[in-house]
């Protein structure tokens, strides 16, 4: 959520940067009902007021009867207010919710993600003697996956992961706890990166894959309409992506500045109902309604936000190329880096087998919007202020997965293992 005295001071730009967003925003009116709601609060306060002092008078013999009058009166006029009070400040939250976060200026304006900007390109596409073949092609002739018994028990976009290829998901696993737990890699990123930031170790985490609906909300990723899974009895939503239960995970507290800043890698199921999407991606492992997802997550205080935006990305270069893999680097439009982002890239790894890029990473700088509604603070010498939230890929395991067995493919369908890899799997070179 943004700050409501932004949009006191400049509505005009307010709108403007919305509708960047393609967000449509009447300003006019929520100015009028922010008005409106401060001169309910200011008559709530002072019926308050006017209640405690009557309470007061009343104290220490028999009232006056027109006293006890007066406080009735007071009684239901100040019940009246509050009820006001609470409907008006719902309606209004709910019409501050839906202004996106303030696009950062060196993001580009564009209306699509087609006007989203590839950067570069990094690495070298593999070279075949013979003509490569897809992900499922392989694993198909190999068995390391099976989508129609998936399809029979859970329905379609769901797989079983079999053998090598579930050796090779723990691999890929432990590569990156072992990667990011690692202070002397981290501190070398910081230094070829130039960042005036500390290399401190991420924590590993398994999250909660269920979340409640308040904490959600206030996270500014719940979709209800195209994403997420509802828990039909309860008030619980299946998790979209790793990072939504750890961005909630400090809902309501408030941090210690000298632990910032706090840095977790997740593991976590995750769940999409990907409405909209028929027809798209059917084959393969690259579009399921269960996936799994190493996520980093980042707490830092204002000042060093957009720099641990930078080290989540250098990471994740750094990931990609220790697994040799070829990729275009893309910043997002305003177009398409989401309602809480203030700046995103994608990282496209190239698919040889479908001869095309396709997105395996993201990274996403929130700066205090997910905060502000999470009421996640800091105390900082000059007083509490809200964290600074930054979340972006490891990997999601089976796009990567995929990546790997189409670059790493060889004319009799088995997989070699990236070098990288292959200490996590028991001397095993080749699927």
């Amino acid at each position: 959520m943004i700050d409501i005295q932004i949009l006191r001071d400049n509505p005009e730009m307010v709108a403007q940067k919305a509708l960047q967003k393609q967000v449509q925003i009447d300003v006019e009116d929520l100015l009028r009902r922010d008005k409106e709601l401060r001169e309910i609060l200011q008559q709530v306060e002072a019926l308050r007021q006017k209640r405690n002092e009557i309470s007061d008078q009343m104290k220490g013999g028999k009232p006056d009867q027109s006293l006890i009058d007066a406080g009735k009166t007071i009684k239901v006029e100040l019940n009246e207010r509050e009820n006001l009070l609470r409907d008006s400040e719902t309606e209004f939250y709910e019409l501050l919710r839906k202004i996106p976060n303030l696009a950062l200026d060196f993001v580009p304006i564009g209306e699509t993600e087609e006007d989203n900007v590839v950067e570069r390109e990094e690495g070298v596409k593999p070279e075949f003697s013979f003509e490569p073949k897809t992900h499922w092609e392989i694993a198909k002739v190999r068995d390391l996956f099976d989508k129609e018994r998936a399809a029979k028990i859970s329905g379609s976009r769901f797989v079983y992961l079999k053998g090598g290829l579930v050796q090779l998901q723990f691999a890929i696993m432990q590569f990156v706890m072992d990667t990011l737990t690692n202070e002397d890699v981290l501190q070398e990123l910081v230094d070829k990166n130039d960042l005036n930031i500390s290399p401190k170790a991420f924590m590993p985490v398994l999250p909660p894959a269920l979340l409640r609906t308040e904490p959600y909300v206030a996270s500014a990723r719940l979709d209800a309409e195209n994403v997420t899974y509802k828990i039909e009895q309860d008030d619980l939503w299946l998790n979209a992506s790793a990072e939504h239960t750890m961005c909630t995970m400090y809902w309501n507290e408030v941090l210690q500045a000298d632990d910032l800043p706090i840095r977790y890698i997740a593991y976590s199921p995750s769940f999409r109902r990907e409405a909209g999407t028929y027809g798209k991606d059917t084959e393969g492992i690259i579009r399921l309604h269960q996936f799994d997802k190493l996520e980093m997550e980042v707490f830092s205080d204002a000042e060093t936000g957009l720099e641990e935006h930078k080290l989540l990305i250098a990471i994740q270069e750094y990931l990609v190329q220790q697994l040799g893999l070829h990729y275009r680097f893309i910043r997002k439009s305003t177009a398409d880096i989401g309602r809480p982002n203030a700046a995103g890239i994608d990282i496209d790894c190239w698919f040889p087998g479908q001869e095309r890029y396709i997105e395996t990473h993201t990274a996403d700088y929130m700066t205090d919007y997910q905060a502000r509604d999470l009421k996640i603070r800091t105390k900082t010498n000059n007083g509490t202020e809200l964290v600074h939230t930054n979340d972006a890929t490891a990997f999601a395991l089976g796009r990567i997965i995929a990546a790997i067995i189409e670059n790493y493919q060889n004319e009799d369908m088995s997989i070699r293992v990236p070098k990288v890899l292959q200490p996590y799997m028991g001397g095993r070179n080749v699927l």
